[in-house]
């Protein structure tokens, strides 16, 4: 009896080493913005794993996270499509369950529609198994919706990670994109004055810049053409994520 039930002890015994491994590894995206214009010393990455920041040139790398919808992210969308910049929408089950034309539409501007995993959840305290079925669910959900494949993009809910988990989130297909420029635009309770957010971006934006916003936010949508045309004529221009 107790032969047989060393291959379960064994089993059980890697599965809480694997998770403890990861929650002990748990890091946090965190750094301090330059505020001058100059690039910010980034938490140490392997540039094999993901980055955080673009080339050292006049570039900038729009990225979105976009949950759900409130009436925003399309407007968004649209002011994107007007002024003829690319950018990348971080999305996740949820917003392809319950905004499936929204998605199309993303699409249909040449817009890349990524992965922030399936239920938001911290991958930095999952197992390998649990990442891979966070990262799959949200890719069923966005096959099936729109008959085609995410982009390789990854973007780790709350800037939560570990080293442990970003490999696994590598040997899934993905490449990690976390930022080097955002702002409090998350809560839609407390948006910040459009002037307030048009200053603060400026402040932050440097090049090679890859910046987070989050399309829920009403300041964003007010103030988004602007940032794009004072950009451009700072002598900016806008990437793709593949440049990165």
């Amino acid at each position: 009896m107790k032969l047989k039930a060393l291959p379960f002890l064994l089993a059980l015994f890697l599965t809480a080493q694997t998770s403890v491994f990861a929650q002990n590894d748990a890091k946090n995206w965190y750094f301090v913005s330059k505020k001058d214009g100059s690039r910010p010393q980034l938490p140490a990455l392997s540039s094999e794993l993901g980055t955080g920041i673009g080339k050292d040139e006049k570039v900038l790398y729009l990225t979105f996270d976009a949950g759900y919808e409130n009436g925003n992210v399309e407007k968004t969308v649209d002011i994107l499509k007007e002024k003829e910049v690319p950018a990348c929408f971080f999305v996740l089950s949820h917003t392809v369950r319950a905004f499936p034309d929204l998605i199309a539409k993303m699409r249909s501007f040449g817009f890349s529609v990524a992965n922030h995993t399936s239920t938001h959840k911290n991958i930095a305290h999952l197992t390998k198994e649990e990442i891979a079925k966070e990262i799959h669910g949200l890719e069923a959900e966005y096959e099936k919706a729109t008959g085609e494949k995410m982009a390789p993009y990854f973007r780790p809910p709350e800037g939560a990670y570990s080293d442990a988990a970003l490999k696994t989130v590598k040997e899934l297909g993905y490449f990690t994109v976390f930022w080097s420029v955002a702002y409090a635009d998350w809560d839609n309770a407390k948006q910040p004055s459009p002037d307030d957010a048009l200053r603060t971006l400026e402040k932050l934006v440097h090049p090679g810049a890859v910046i987070l916003l989050h399309p829920t936010s009403e300041t964003n949508v007010k103030i988004l053409a602007e940032f794009i045309d004072r950009m451009k004529k700072a002598g900016y221009r806008f990437a793709g994520l593949e440049e990165l």
